[in-house]
């Protein structure tokens, strides 16, 4: 099963809702950017790579709205788009390293000389937007490509009988494609290669349990439900033997933040000796910083943990501390896989 998580369509982008899974396959159409940005604030789109797709989209789809006449109506359309869109995840700089790419796609048009228009501001103005559409598409056609590249570097590390515990979503559900840390499972599934994988639930919005167990049983691979504090235990008495998960964004040094919880798994990988792999685009590393301090951590609504979907778990009044994600420091990663290869982080080399 290969789904197509989001898409252009007439128009429009139709993305997963992924807030509906496991119990239906919902798809939404959204033809505005208010529609867009409340779908990534409310996790309906999740998943660095997928949220820098969906925001290269929305800024297409903010171009194809404006009813502006002039270039510069245009421009003013699109920096408010570009704003919204930025207001809605702070720590997956995927969404931010989308924008900017569109963002110089923009400049670089209106920079054109009017002589390669011959048919006026209006016509030049059609054009500018087909350009902008078209390196909307070309973002999503090359998460494609670099989920399958990531997938095939990663499937080298598998071996059979290997034991693998991932955390949260890095799957098809994460990016237009096959996934990051996922797409190495079912690449090394597609080579033959006979494994276990265990997933943790990932409290407090259980993207292990809906999302990574619903793609990996459809997709037939041998995988197992544990909760997140069972993960030591996993590790010592069902042999895991490395451990793989994706990244929100990567500092130049190395650190990794992902969905809270992956740090804790590193220190135990550290502690029983097994491989600690990180899955990412070459777009997930930020060059502007230097190190995991410098990564702006998100903090989600309280009402995330004093609820369980509907049903109250925790007293109203209840002080809660709810950060989507930690940081892995490098001395605990023992590579990171991108499209362009696998990288040891200790010697900070390629293998």
């Amino acid at each position: 099963m290969l789904l197509a998580p989001i898409r252009w369509e007439k128009n429009s982008i139709v993305f997963i809702d992924q807030t509906e899974l496991p119990a239906r396959l919902k798809y939404i159409r959204c033809r505005d950017i208010d529609t867009l940005c409340e779908a990534i604030k409310k996790l309906r789109i999740r998943g660095a790579p997928l949220i820098g797709v969906a925001v290269a989209l929305g800024y297409a789809l903010a171009a194809v709205n404006s009813k502006e006449k002039t270039f510069s109506g245009l421009r003013k359309d699109l920096n408010k788009a570009s704003k919204k869109l930025r207001a809605t995840r702070p720590t997956a700089v995927n969404l931010f390293w989308a924008l900017e790419r569109m963002e110089e796609t923009l400049s670089h048009h209106l920079r054109s000389p009017n002589g390669n228009y011959p048919f006026g501001e209006r016509r030049r103005l059609v054009k500018v937007k087909k350009a902008i559409l078209k390196e909307a598409l070309v973002i999503l056609e090359e998460d494609k490509k670099m989920c399958v590249a990531i997938g095939k570097n990663g499937a080298r590390l598998i071996k059979n009988k290997d034991v693998i515990l991932t955390h949260c979503n890095a799957g098809i559900l994460a990016t237009a494609g096959q996934g990051t840390a996922l797409s190495i499972i079912y690449e090394a599934k597609k080579q033959g290669k006979r494994f276990k994988v265990y997933a943790g639930e990932t409290r407090p919005l259980m993207q292990g349990s809906r999302l990574t167990m619903w793609e990996l049983i459809e997709n037939r691979v041998d995988a197992t439900l544990i909760c997140d504090d069972m993960a030591a235990s996993a590790i010592k008495n069902k042999g895991v033997t490395k451990i793989i998960v994706g990244a929100d964004r990567i500092a130049r040094n190395g650190d990794a933040a992902n969905k809270i919880g992956t740090y804790g798994l590193a220190v135990l990988a550290k502690h029983h000796g097994i491989p600690f792999y990180i899955a990412a685009p070459s777009s997930t590393i930020d060059k502007n910083i230097k190190s995991g301090r410098d990564i702006p951590i998100e903090e989600r609504n309280r009402k995330e943990l004093i609820y369980t979907g509907s049903k109250q778990t925790a007293p109203f009044g209840s002080k809660v501390y709810n950060p989507a994600f930690d940081v892995t420091p490098h001395s605990l990663i023992s590579a990171i896989i991108t499209e362009k290869g696998i990288y040891e982080i200790k010697r900070f080399r390629r293998i």
